[in-house]
């Protein structure tokens, strides 16, 4: 099969040939059609992150269809459409699987032999991935493999950030950054009936936010808050003084879900969080639930992700863009 191979930290992203992978126990073998890159990708591959080893076929935003099945499997058949999200599996008898905690990508991280697609196993810029068939998700009818893949993460994270926050019907959303996982915060809030305000500083943005379905575009929390505040703030921005800034506009008792990951410190003003009441959470998928109503949502249409397309012949160039930013929001490598 054709697999993007990474030799090391800061390699190129290129083919490479290598054997298709078995189905072993309990696990499926997907024929992949479609793998979105994520910032982790781009982290991983450029040493920013460095909890895997190369060489590694990177990818945790992997869909396709299953072709065959290894002993045990009976919740997946031959023909099924599935995703591979990167929390595949955890050893369930280490301290922390021993607590009992849902599949997430909490629950992979803290156990001490989890199945991470790929960090510790290879991920889906493949032609084939074997994976466990209870770590994978069915894709509803209706969403293609293109609009799916992006979901699998970056529509998963931001849905699963806004159930966690728990909004009461009425509240005021804000979405600080308009980027990957921005303009997909944006729908899904505007999907779930909230008011929604974008917060970004990029001029350029604002017509599109509006076009996401935004009900207001401001730059900073000083705008915010003169345009009524909000109740939940969703951290997607590649800053945490940009949230911090927009903490200006959180009205009394409001929450900050923190998803995205930048490289500089987040301060957080004391005086407000005590004052204020505001709580302060982080927010990584929390179950495989929220997946499932993730993609319903895109499935239905009420969620679109914006997408590059490149075929796997291109994959050098697809990381490049997602690395550079040139991406239109999320790139997808065909296969």
């Amino acid at each position: 099969m054709k697999a993007a191979v990474i030799a090391e930290a800061g390699a190129p992203w290129v083919l490479a040939d290598r054997e298709v992978p078995e189905a072993g126990p309990n696990d499926v073998l997907v024929r992949i059609r479609a793998c979105g890159i994520c910032g982790t990708d781009v982290w991983m591959a450029g040493g920013t992150l460095s909890f895997h080893e190369f060489p590694l076929i990177l990818g945790h935003e992997g869909v396709g269809e299953v072709v065959a099945v290894g002993d045990g499997v009976t919740s997946r058949k031959v023909g099924d459409r599935v995703g591979v999200p990167m929390a595949q599996k955890v050893c369930g008898v280490c301290d922390f699987c021993r607590q009992r905690r849902p599949l997430s990508f909490v629950s992979a991280v803290n156990c001490v032999n989890s199945r991470l697609t790929g960090v510790n196993v290879d991920g889906g810029f493949a032609e084939y991935l074997a994976a466990d068939a209870n770590g994978t998700v069915l894709l509803p009818d209706g969403i293609s493999y293109e609009d799916a893949a992006p979901t699998l993460c970056a529509g998963y994270t931001v849905w699963a950030a806004l159930r966690k926050a728990g909004p009461r019907p009425g509240a005021r959303i804000a979405v600080v950054g308009v980027g990957g996982l921005g303009h997909l915060a944006i729908q899904y809030a505007k999907a779930a009936g909230y008011h929604v305000t974008a917060v970004t500083r990029t001029p350029g943005k604002h017509d599109l936010a509006r076009r996401l379905g935004a009900d207001v575009v401001v730059a900073d929390g000083a705008a915010l808050k003169e345009a009524g505040g909000a109740d939940v703030l969703l951290h997607t921005a590649s800053s945490h003084a940009a949230v911090v800034d927009a903490m200006a506009g959180l009205r009394p008792w409001g929450k900050v879900v923190v998803m995205g990951v930048a490289t500089d410190e987040m301060l957080l003003p004391a005086g407000p969080l005590a004052f204020q009441g505001y709580e302060v959470v982080g927010s990584a998928h929390n179950g495989m639930e929220y997946l499932v109503e993730a993609l319903d949502l895109v499935a239905s249409g009420a969620v679109r992700p914006m997408v590059d397309l490149f075929p796997k012949e291109r994959v050098g160039e697809a990381y490049q863009a997602a690395s550079t930013g040139r991406a239109r929001f999320k790139a997808v490598v065909t296969f």
